[in-house]
């Protein structure tokens, strides 16, 4: 590697190298970077404190053709009834906000998010 050291009252203060070491370096950075993510992504699940979903999934969260409350209360097993139930709410205002797009209010939002425990982010 081969860079300009740039000095100012004597102490270095730039370092000038040519492009394509800087996009080398950006390379090795944006992997190390990489590399410290997915070990902190590790340590969370081994810790309880994130969780991994199947392919299907997150694909039919990604697709947006089904409204994300319908995935996720099927993904953890609950009923309509009872997702409604744990929200305060019945299950027919549960069902609109699955099929009709209805929007829940900020507090039956939170409510559903913490019963199907995910943020509530991940319910719009």
């Amino acid at each position: 590697m081969s860079a300009q050291i740039i000095e100012r009252e004597g102490k270095p203060e730039y370092a000038v190298v040519p492009y394509n070491e800087y996009l080398e370096l950006l390379a090795l950075a944006e992997d190390a970077q990489d590399a410290a993510d997915a070990e902190a992504a590790m340590k969370e699940l081994a810790a309880g404190e994130d969780e991994t979903i199947p392919g299907d999934i997150a694909e039919r969260l990604i697709t947006g053709k089904e409204h994300p409350v319908k995935v996720w209360r099927e993904y953890r097993g609950l009923t309509q009834e009872a997702l409604g139930k744990a929200a305060g709410v019945g299950k027919s205002y549960i069902s609109q906000i699955e099929n009709i797009g209805k929007t829940a209010s900020t507090k039956v939002l939170k409510a559903m998010a913490e019963a199907l425990d995910v943020g509530m982010d991940d319910l719009v």
